[in-house]
């Protein structure tokens, strides 16, 4: 039989602890397997680039960099075998014993010994192999014996090869697919870091590139599943619960179950966010509980929110005491990795992005009263404004309105009425008289850096807890979500005020071998920016779609009459507002006199929310207006953003834009965040939002306190000697008062202690320097490189709105690739190979969510009426 497996170590400077990998290969399957015969194996070097791509014998070419992982995600040993009745026998080699203690299968190794000269050669550098920078090549690879290396117990594919001793102690097995040919093929070995020290030691400058797939510590017992490229399985038709319909990524579970005659959720149980926040960077753990109470087997999908800058890095399941750590891979192959997995009965799930801040969670297999977690990992930036960090973690998504003759857009459902919407992807909602049974509890440990004046959350409530007993702890505080507050219906908002001047322009930096990452926020000094503006004029537009309607509309129509008492003498205005069209106030714009301001707010308060969010009517609305050249035309738009045709409203911004400057205003508990703050860093403005518990004059007047000063324009980075590239956003924003711009890059070189920054203030030009902070092991030191890749498929997923650039999917999905970031092209992907499950993989089911908290589910969801029996 020619299937074939690969093994790959990994391991992490912050643990002594040693994973074996497993990399399955798909290959065609010619005869029956005899219990009898033994695999022989094939031990190669796998450097990062280069890899030969011929082989003397056999199915499969072990160093086929197609079939490992991710260039930067592999380490640097691979042992991969095939089934063969040869077992090539010999003496035993020390430098390959030497070298077995890298994989963690120490004692005696009787067969490992090469067959030729030109393989013995290749057993003499096997022993620096730890050492895959120096770039050996090889042009074949030795046979050994892998029946001497794995122990028998493990072998025969039961499930149960764990003595929980050996280091090596591991199982072999094998997976046919429906048609009764090899589907996956399958080896797990859980090695123990005993007298792996020194080895370890040499392998810790690997872990940047090498592990990019598996960032978080791996930890002992740890299983990382990494599974080769397979057709596509054949399609099988599965087994449904009687009402229950399938659809494409919903968010939440829920059927009907036989002998209901009402949706049923079907709970997501729980869900437990852990974040720990170091200045403005934030590390994010999410663990979701699923469980299952029906009979019979379900596939769960879920649809979720995270905030639209998340590097989301790593994905474990886990099950029972066992945990399974995803990998990366492009998002055609994952799927068919994990649609293979469902139909052989293994556990498996995918997470996938459908929308920057919207993604999709599918659990397959999941049995009769058994519990599965997954837990999501993200880096991302905090905003800092008016003296506070922000941190967000949303926590539902908005119903979304799309334009007729859209398809690729989200959904908003009844539940019990999966299918209606014709889009890609849908949500499912519960009805106003409807409880999920899910909630949420949140934790968040701040480490500000510098002295914490107060801590607050207008969204939720929350107990907090500073420790000043000492100095050196005035600038920590733990935060907890309290027990009565623990609906996932609107956004978590956590605002950490810091004493005075003390936020400065600094820099962060995660290094590398010859360079590194940073990460910087620029906040010009305030008298730098004292410099009045001038005329300015000022278009409001106002979404007053259905989704606005109630408590979101009145807050809009507030925050604008605050706007508008706050124009001056010299500026003129006009007001806009659309819903399926677009209507102004009148057909140029208005000198901001008494009159004219009065005559606005009648005709705010005629408007009433309804009707559909055809967002693009009121943008070309106000981009079409005429000018005045005279004076800064700002654009504020007043909106929850939920619409799904984002990529098209970026586009027309970017055409129609000119010299105006858009300003983004969320209203309501759960806007569309990432729709907003790409509409204001395209447009060179600033995105705020109005929560429910917000005050509106507050909003505003923070606002036009920015605006009546001077921004810092045209920002230049100088970093000296050191060579730095690919900054992103590509296109700086610019810094207002009281809203630093946060941006980062690459550097080769050594950077100097400070940096210089440079931009214009009106018709001067103004210099200023920040300190530079090297991070080796604090959160930082891990963050930063995660943080600009997501920046950069940031700024490409923007670019893709106005340019038609073929080649820009293909670098979006490398950079994800290179750095393990789940993105629209590529996704997490884990299977449970240990324990295959009887049947067919049985309904899928999904788990309704609440709309958020203050929108009316009658202007929202789309709710089909039921056929009278």
């Amino acid at each position: 039989m020619n299937n074939a497996w690969k093994v790959v170590t990994a391991c992490t400077a912050g643990a002594a602890a040693l994973v074996m990998t497993v990399l399955a290969a798909c290959s065609a399957s010619v005869g029956t397997m005899r219990s009898q015969d033994p695999p022989s194996a094939v031990v190669s070097t796998a450097p990062s680039a280069g890899l030969p791509t011929t082989r003397p014998h056999g199915p499969l070419d072990p160093r086929d960099s197609s079939l490992l992982p991710p260039p930067r995600a592999q380490t640097d040993v691979v042992v991969s075998g095939d089934y063969s009745s040869q077992s090539p026998v010999g003496t035993p080699e020390t430098r390959l014993e030497n070298q077995a203690r890298v994989f963690g299968l120490q004692g005696d190794i009787p067969a490992l010994q090469p067959q030729n000269m030109e393989q013995r050669e290749f057993v003499s550098y096997l022993g620096t192999a730890t050492e895959p920078h120096l770039g050996l090549r090889f042009g074949a690879a030795p046979e050994f014996d892998l029946q001497s290396v794995l122990p028998r117990t493990g072998q025969g594919g039961s499930g149960n090869g764990f003595d929980g001793v050996s280091p090596q102690t591991g199982f072999l097995g094998q997976v046919e697919d429906g048609d009764g040919g090899a589907g996956f093929d399958w080896d797990g070995v859980n090695a123990r870091a005993a007298q792996l020290e020194a080895e370890l030691g040499r392998l810790r400058a690997l872990e940047e590139q090498r592990l990019a797939a598996a960032p978080m510590g791996i930890r002992d017992h740890d299983e990382l599943w990494v599974i080769a490229k397979c057709p596509p399985p054949p399609e099988r038709e599965r087994t449904r619960f009687p009402g229950e319909e399938p659809i494409p990524g919903t968010g939440c579970l829920v059927t009907t179950p036989p002998g209901a005659t009402q949706p049923v959720p079907v709970p997501l149980t729980h869900t437990s966010v852990v974040a720990d926040i170091l200045g403005y960077i934030s590390n994010v753990k999410v663990t979701q509980q699923f469980e299952n109470p029906y009979s019979g087997k379900i596939e769960a999908v879920y649809v979720f929110p995270l905030p639209e800058n998340a590097a989301v890095s790593d994905f474990v399941m886990t099950i029972g005491s066992r945990t399974i750590r995803g990998v990366i891979r492009e998002r055609e192959q994952a799927e068919r990795i994990y649609a293979q997995a469902r139909a052989q009965g293994y556990v498996a799930s995918l997470l996938t992005q459908e929308r920057p801040n919207i993604f999709t969670q599918k659990i397959a297999n999941i049995e009769p009263q058994h519990r599965i977690d997954v837990t999501i990992q993200y880096f991302h930036t905090l905003t800092y404004s008016d003296g506070a960090f922000e941190f967000v973690f949303p926590m539902v998504v908005g119903p979304r309105f799309n334009p007729p003759g859209t398809h690729d857009g989200v959904g908003a459902v009844a539940t019990g009425q999966s299918g209606q919407s014709g889009q890609k992807s849908e949500e499912l909602y519960l009805r106003p008289n409807q409880r999920s049974g899910h909630d949420i509890d949140v934790t968040v440990n701040i480490d500000a850096g510098v002295e914490i004046e107060r801590v607050e959350c207008a969204s939720h409530a929350v107990s907090i807890a500073h420790d000043t007993t000492r100095r050196a702890d005035s600038h920590k505080a733990r935060v907890t979500l309290s027990p009565m507050d623990s609906l996932p219906n609107k956004d978590f908002v956590l605002r950490t005020h810091v004493a005075g001047d003390t936020v400065k322009t600094a820099v962060l930096t995660q290094k590398g071998r010859e360079g590194g990452y940073f990460t910087m926020m620029i906040v010009p000094p305030k008298d730098a920016l004292s410099v009045p503006r001038g005329p300015l004029e000022v278009v409001f537009v106002l979404d007053a779609s259905g989704s606005m309607d109630g408590r979101p509309i009145e807050q809009a129509r507030a925050a604008i009459e605050r706007g508008l008492a706050r124009l001056k003498h010299g500026d003129t205005f006009q007001l806009i507002n659309f819903a399926q069209s677009a209507t102004t106030l009148g057909n140029y714009p208005l000198d901001a006199t008494p009159d004219n301001i009065n005559r606005a707010r009648s005709y705010l308060d005629s408007i009433q929310a309804a009707g559909g969010t055809m967002m693009m009517n009121g943008l070309r609305a106000s981009l079409d207006f005429p000018h005045d050249p005279r004076r800064s035309r700002y654009v504020i738009f007043v909106t929850d953003g939920f619409i799904g045709n984002e990529r098209e409203i970026l586009g027309a911004l970017h055409e129609k834009l000119g010299s105006s400057r858009i300003f983004s205003f969320g209203v309501g508990s759960a806007p569309n965040r990432a729709l907003m703050d790409s509409m204001a860093r395209m447009g060179q403005g600033v995105a705020a939002y109005l929560g429910g518990q917000d005050s509106t004059s507050d909003v505003m007047d923070l606002f036009f306190d920015r605006i009546e000063r001077a921004a810092l324009t045209d920002i230049d980075l100088d970093f000296g000697s050191a060579r730095v590239a690919e900054v992103y956003p590509s296109r700086l924003p610019d810094a207002f008062v009281g809203r630093p711009v946060i941006a980062t890059g690459r550097y080769e070189g050594r950077l100097p202690a400070r940096v210089k920054v440079t931009g214009r203030v009106g018709w001067s030009r103004e210099s200023f320097e920040g300190t530079v902070r090297e991070h080796d092991e604090d959160l930082a030191g891990k963050a930063v490189q995660k943080i600009w890749a997501r920046a950069k498929i940031t700024d490409i997923s923007e670019r893709m709105a106005w340019d038609n650039d073929r080649s820009l999917p293909d670098d979006t999905r490398r950079v994800a690739l290179d750095h393990g970031l789940l993105s629209s092209y590529t996704a997490f992907v884990a299977v449970d190979s240990c324990i295959r499950t009887d049947g067919a993989y049985g309904t899928t089911v999904q788990v309704p969510v609440p709309v958020p908290e203050g929108v009316r589910y009658e202007t929202t969801v789309t709710e089909v009426p039921r056929a009278r029996r």
